[in-house]
């Protein structure tokens, strides 16, 4: 049976010890299934259709949490500055609703009785908001009710709004640690069945929620939850790809979610409601119970942990549902897996990377690459957001133009991965980062007041850009470094750095942006250092992905640009060569064939 495989004819591994041959899964195991035959497409294609349901899960805070503008119609539209004693009424209502939809979360004139609660600290929150028996909110979201309208979380009380957007982010973080370490030990399939079973429980008691404090907690069991899903189909859609498809079969699954999150404010105004829109979230994942039967083991899991009979019987099941004949090839590859039968399953906790050479450094500027990258994402935001422009003060503007920012950067990603590799387009986009925090916070306050806010604005733009691909792109480096033993364990370090930067956000937003400069400057710093620790990195693209930890430890890098084939000068004529093939007639003679020197002469 002939398989083509990365544009070559695959055959098995000649000339290999045959108790070793199991142990080359990209070039032996992978080809004599077929490569990427219909079975291995169709597990491909059930980790891209959840991704759907996580990239709406992910996006709904914003909307759950959106902070609102207020006003009291018992006292005449709150503390009006313009001393009015207005009654209220419709039609003191819906001037005040007009100015809101025109202005859509920016500040509202003097008079317009509409609060936004940012204040910055206890004083001021007692000036901007006066006693008020009743308060009418008017969300921006799109939503008519959210968490901080149906719990009145403003003023003194707009502290628990931020908690409620830590405790996804921390749950996410929380559960890559956890559930990374779990698919590791007990496999990728089970990791998944139990992420699904309490992501749907908490997920629908999330609803249900009769106050702040129990819709926070269940939020961050939420998250956990969430993390065991999106990390065990991201591990498994890589280890079931072929070298060259493994890149783009995960973008696949990156457009599908950023594409979901474009849908997600036509969904909130469907649903209007808070509640109604998390259960229409969370109830499609009742879809993903039949995985149990038709999703996979990972059999480059189960032959890594040295789990033979297991590997078996679902190599077996592979050939069976691609229709592969049982050809020489495989007959021969077979009987490998009853070759050492007593053998144990050996499984590798991540801690084992305290003891490796190199393998831990990669992790290593992995964590702070995709630290830094999803953190300077977040400085740049609030330095867009920040901008005196009108348009930008909407909230749909602001939603929308992150998202599209994300789609066009891995789009250039795609591009670039494909030309330079992946170390290259990480340093080329980890340069653009620096470069773009460097100018935005030494050149601003050296140009002319009209030109702070256009050049405020690109630098954001282009940071935003770059520093979202240097983010992604390192998660998906470390899935490719990180050996299949500890895969799981080693790539939630990662995301779980990626979530430390995530949260600079609400961090910065519960000090009311105190400290957002010393923010973005610690970020800028750290990703200069990256620019030096990325070229020690290896590249990966077109190589199979290690199996053990001897395997990770000596992946060692490469030159960034090949060096030159350096050629011998050839001699200027034929006159100068001299014939030297009687040296060798005497067999006593010292200059033999082989006394060379490393210069290709011989010594006189």
């Amino acid at each position: 049976m002939a398989v083509e495989r990365d544009g070559q004819q695959a055959v098995p591994a000649e000339g290999k010890p045959a108790e070793c041959r199991w142990r080359d899964f990209d070039g032996t195991v992978l080809p004599l299934l077929g490569g990427l035959s219909s079975y291995q497409k169709k597990i491909i294609l059930l980790t891209w259709i959840p991704a759907v349901l996580i990239g709406l899960s992910r996006s709904s805070d914003c909307f759950f949490t959106a902070e609102p503008s207020w006003l009291c119609p018992s006292d005449g539209g709150g503390n009006n500055n313009s001393g009015g004693d207005r009654s209220a009424s419709p039609h003191v209502l819906a001037p005040h609703t007009q100015v809101t939809a025109n202005q859509s979360g920016g500040g509202h004139p003097p008079g317009s009785g509409l609060h936004t609660d940012q204040s910055a600290d206890s004083n001021s929150k007692k000036q901007n908001c006066p006693p008020c028996k009743e308060r009418v909110y008017i969300i921006h979201a799109t939503l008519t009710q959210n968490v901080v309208t149906k719990w009145h979380l403003v003023c003194n009380s707009a502290w628990k709004v931020h908690i409620a957007k830590f405790s996804l982010l921390v749950g996410l973080i929380i559960g890559y640690l956890v559930t990374g370490s779990l698919a590791d030990w007990i496999g990728r399939q089970l990791v998944l069945l139990l992420s699904v079973m309490f992501m749907l429980v908490f997920g629908l008691i999330v609803a249900l929620s009769v106050n702040v404090t129990m819709f926070s907690t269940l939020r961050f069991f939420e998250g956990f939850c969430l993390a065991g899903i999106f990390l065990t189909l991201y591990v498994t859609r890589i280890e079931v790809s072929l070298p060259r498809h493994r890149f783009m079969v995960t973008m696949v699954a990156n457009f599908i979610a950023m594409g979901s999150q474009l849908l997600m404010p036509g969904l909130a105004a469907l649903c209007r409601d808070w509640q109604v829109l998390q259960a229409v979230i969370i109830c499609p994942f009742i879809f993903m119970i039949p995985y149990w039967c038709i999703f996979p083991e990972s059999l480059r899991w189960l032959l890594a942990t040295h789990q033979l009979q297991a590997a078996k019987e679902l190599f077996l099941d592979f050939l069976r549902k691609n229709k592969i004949d049982v050809e020489d090839n495989v007959k021969e590859f077979l009987p490998e897996f009853d070759k050492e039968p007593n053998i144990r399953p050996k499984k590798t906790f991540v801690v084992k990377l305290v003891y490796t050479r190199i393998l831990w450094k990669h992790i290593l500027v992995l964590c702070v690459t995709s630290l830094t990258g999803f953190g300077i994402h977040n400085c740049f935001a609030k330095s867009l957001m920040a901008t005196e422009e009108a348009s930008l003060q909407n909230f749909y503007v602001r939603y929308y133009l992150m998202e599209v920012i994300g789609i066009l950067s891995c789009v250039l990603m795609c591009i670039l991965v494909g030309l330079i590799g992946r170390r290259g387009t990480l340093l080329l986009f980890t340069i653009f980062t620096a470069l773009a925090s460097l100018l935005q916070l030494g050149l601003m306050s050296y140009l002319v007041k009209k030109l702070q806010t256009p050049f405020s604005i690109v630098f954001s733009i282009v940071g935003m850009f770059a520093s979202h691909s240097v983010g992604n792109l390192s998660i998906f480096f470390c899935a490719e470094l990180v050996p299949t033993v500890i895969r799981g364990g080693g790539l939630g370090l990662v995301l779980a750095s990626a979530g430390f930067g995530q949260l600079t956000a609400p961090i910065m937003e519960l000090h009311n942006q105190q400290g957002y400069f010393l923010h973005h400057v610690i970020f800028a710093c750290c990703t200069v250092i990256c620019i030096i620790c990325i070229l020690l990195l290896p590249e990966s693209k077109g190589q199979g992905l290690p199996e053990s930890i001897d395997d990770g430890d000596h992946y060692t890098r490469q030159p960034l640009i090949p060096p030159k084939k350096v050629e011998q000068p050839l001699l200027s004529n034929t006159t100068e060569l001299k014939d030297y093939s009687g040296l060798n007639e005497n067999p006593n003679s010292e200059l033999t064939a082989a006394s060379t020197t490393a210069n290709g002469t011989r010594p006189k």
